[in-house]
Parts: C-alpha cells; sequence; structure tokens
C-alpha cells in the first residue's frame, strides 16, 4: 500500500470513528429511561441523575394504582422530566374510567402516552387489547401530543408474528388518518442480530415512525436472567447462557455491547427508523442514569439537546 493510500485510509477510519461517536451521541440523547412510581419517588436528585427532558416511562405494574400513576406523573414534570404513563387497556373496567384516567393525565400537564395492552391474563373490561382501545376514538377526545406503541423483536407469548406485523400497521394507519405522532418502543432483548432483523423486516411498514430498542440498564446477570424469564424473553436470554466461562452468572451485564452495534447498523443504515434507545432498569434506576451520563457527551449548544420524538 502506498503512503497516499494509507493516508486516505487513515481518513475514511477516522472519520467513520468521528460518525460513529455522533451516532452513538444521538441514540444517548434520546434515550429514555423506566420507573415505578416507588422508584421515582424514592430518588430525591432526580434533576441531577436525568439529563432535563429525559422521557420517563411509567409502569401501571399488576395490582398498582391509577393514582400512584399519576402522582409520579406530577412529580417527574415538575423536575424538568416529559412523564410517559403506561396506559394498560385490559385493566380498563370501562370506557368512562380510561376517560377519567386519560381526563386527568390530560389536566396534570401529560402529554404523551404508551399504549399497551398489559400483563394481565383476564381482561377487566371492554378492552381486550390496544386496537381495542383505539377503535374506541377514546383518544381522539384528548389533547395528547403523542401516542407511544409497543413491539417485540422476539415475539410475544400470546400473538403470532403475524399478528404483530398487522397490528403495528392498523396503528401506523390510525396515526396517519388522526393526525397523531407516533413513536415505536420495543421489548428488551439481549441480541443485537435478533433486533437488526426485525428492523430489516419492518421494510416500508411504518415509514417515518422512529422506533427506539428497548435495553437492560446494567445489573448482575442472574437479575437480569430472571427478569427476562417474567417477560418471555426466550431466544436471547438463552444466547447469554450459551457464552463461554462457569462464572456467567456472577459476572455483570452492560448494554455498551448492544449499542455498539446498534450503532454499527445505523452507520451501515443511514435511512434506519432506529432513533433512540430505551433502558429498563432491572440494576436500579441510579445505575441506569449513570449509565446515560457516563456516555452522554456535554451538548456546546444546550437547546440543541432534544433530537428524539418523545423529548420533543
Amino acid at each position: 500500500m502506498t503512503l497516499a493510500n494509507q493516508s486516505e485510509a487513515g481518513r475514511a477510519s477516522r472519520d467513520r470513528g468521528a460518525d460513529a461517536d455522533e451516532c452513538l451521541q444521538g441514540l444517548v440523547r434520546s434515550a429514555s429511561i423506566e420507573a415505578t412510581p416507588r422508584q421515582i419517588f424514592a430518588a430525591e436528585d432526580l434533576p441531577q441523575l436525568l439529563p432535563a427532558g429525559t422521557p420517563v416511562y411509567v409502569p401501571f405494574l399488576p395490582g398498582g394504582q391509577f393514582d400512584d400513576t399519576l402522582a409520579a406523573c406530577r412529580r417527574l414534570l415538575e423536575q424538568g422530566m416529559q412523564a410517559v404513563p403506561h396506559l394498560p387497556a385490559r385493566m380498563m373496567e370501562s370506557q368512562g374510567q380510561l376517560d377519567d384516567w386519560l381526563a386527568q393525565l390530560q389536566e396534570s400537564g401529560v402529554d404523551r402516552l404508551l399504549l399497551i395492552a398489559g400483563d394481565r391474563d383476564s381482561v377487566a373490561g371492554p378492552f381486550p387489547d390496544t386496537l381495542a382501545v383505539l377503535e374506541s376514538h377514546v383518544l381522539s377526545r384528548f389533547r395528547f401530543h403523542g401516542l407511544g406503541v409497543a413491539a417485540h423483536p422476539e415475539g410475544h407469548p400470546r400473538a403470532d408474528r403475524a399478528a404483530l406485523t398487522r397490528a403495528l400497521h392498523i396503528k401506523q394507519e390510525y396515526a396517519r388518518t388522526t393526525g397523531t405522532r407516533l413513536w415505536v418502543v420495543t421489548q428488551f432483548t439481549f441480541d443485537a442480530q435478533i433486533v437488526i432483523d426485525w428492523l430489516q423486516g419492518l421494510g416500508a411498514l411504518l415509514e417515518q415512525v422512529p422506533v427506539y430498542i428497548g435495553l437492560a440498564g446494567p445489573t448482575r446477570m442472574k437479575t437480569l436472567l430472571s427478569y427476562a424469564a417474567q417477560c418471555g424473553v426466550g431466544a436471547s436470554s438463552r444466547m447469554l447462557l450459551r457464552r463461554p466461562g462457569s462464572a456467567r452468572l456472577l459476572r455483570a451485564w452492560s448494554p455498551d455491547e448492544m449499542v455498539q452495534s446498534l450503532v454499527r447498523y445505523c452507520l451501515d443504515n443511514p435511512e434506519t427508523l432506529l432513533k433512540g434507545i430505551h433502558l429498563f432498569p432491572f440494576g436500579g434506576l441510579r445505575q441506569s442514569a449513570q449509565w446515560i451520563q457516563e456516555h452522554r457527551r456535554p451538548l456546546e449548544d444546550p437547546r440543541r439537546q432534544a433530537n428524539g420524538f418523545p423529548v420533543q
């Protein structure tokens, strides 16, 4: 190789590295995080843990109370975060209850939701799934800024892949016809290739709908596999167990390797719908928040802080 060729190769490598760093910053700056009401109220220094404007998703856990979700959302807004409450279809006992919950959320200042089916085996009221909520047109009576919906790159125990794809198409059509700003956030997985294959399989299905990939935040491997078993994340958790080393269950998990794989994918696929990551803080809210801080370079111009839809 000539000196000129070596110089050109060096420039290309440096350019690739700079592009990778910029891509990483884009994913991290668009990062959202999940936090239960208990975690939110226990974190007295939340504004120091998370950047202002961070979307914080508030799950509605089985046995939970809506009043706890509402109070947690109000606290997040007071502390400069974006509150994104889960709206579980199966837990709604009536359309009147859904109306009441939406009215209280809107009055509190919440302007976006994550619509999910919910983990409840039995259906409490008239909404067996998220499509039933959309078909009721209840959401159109409220002024929410946008709507998130869930996706499952590894599949779902209650629906086959064709049904999941069809549901995403219906939701995309609902957003288009109602003028709703839609985004997709996925269940967590441990295998970047599963995510990449799923993204590639979307084709033109979601058009310009941004996608946020769910990742487990830093935690012990044993804790992580326990959550994976509860959430039905089977294929990629088995991949973790196949990794060599007799002490693998004692090692810590970090999303770094997954994120680097996603960065490479974004560089090779600049038109991708992947716009950010969503952290599940199985090792604790503080540990995941610190991971965001460690990977997020300060902006020279703070006005450019948000580049992902749930933050805007």
